[in-house]
This record gives C-alpha cells, structure tokens and sequence, in this order.
C-alpha cells in the first residue's frame, strides 16, 4: 500500500493515485473489449464502464 505522494510539496492521498491508474487501467479494457465486440453484449454500456472502472480501482486498491 502507497503511503502520502509528495506532489510539489503538496502531500496527496494514494486513493487519488489509484484513481488515476484505474482510469488507463480501464481505457485499455474497454479497448480490448470494444476490439473483439465484447462491448455490444450489455444493455447500458456506460453503466458497464463506470461498474469496470470501480471493479478496477478496488483490485488497484486490494492488491497494490
């Protein structure tokens, strides 16, 4: 687990660094997923990438 970033002097939170990570992080899935047609399975697609964008920050958070 990440401790406070130092940012020009100005300390951040590390959920905000793993916010930003599971952001590229989500980009690059839902690529994948548009590429082989996964995308057209789901009813709501945006709801889908915001439920995949928090799945994503979880794991971040859990794991890293």
């Amino acid at each position: 687990m990440l401790s406070e970033v130092s940012l020009c002097g100005v300390f951040v939170s590390p959920i905000s660094v793993y916010a930003v990570a599971a952001v590229f992080v989500t980009l690059v899935l839902r690529y994948i997923l548009w590429r082989l047609g996964a995308l057209g399975w789901f009813w709501h697609v945006a709801l889908f990438e915001i439920g995949l964008y928090v799945c994503v920050l979880c794991l971040l958070v859990l794991y890293v």
